[in-house]
């Protein structure tokens, strides 16, 4: 359990980190590279953005969980 938690923890660190480097920030981010930076009036980039957050809210949750879990192992 100690293992499949620290191989969670690790990979939602990873993606964690590069979800965050997607957002867009106030000079564009790394989201124009992708296409997130031009601006239609299909709201196509927003709901984009509106995803991308959603995933970054699940990473984080997926994340604080596993941070949780191994204290408690630790504990014990």
């Amino acid at each position: 359990m100690k293992l499949f938690l620290q191989i969670l923890l690790i990979v939602s660190s990873v993606l964690l980190i590069v979800a965050v480097l997607l957002h867009r920030g106030r000079g564009g981010g790394l989201s124009s590279l992708f296409g997130g930076g031009m601006q239609s009036s299909l709201s196509g980039s927003s709901m984009a953005e509106k995803n991308l957050d959603r995933m970054t809210l699940g990473l984080g949750a997926v994340w604080m969980i596993a941070i949780v879990g191994l204290g408690l192992l630790v504990k014990l």
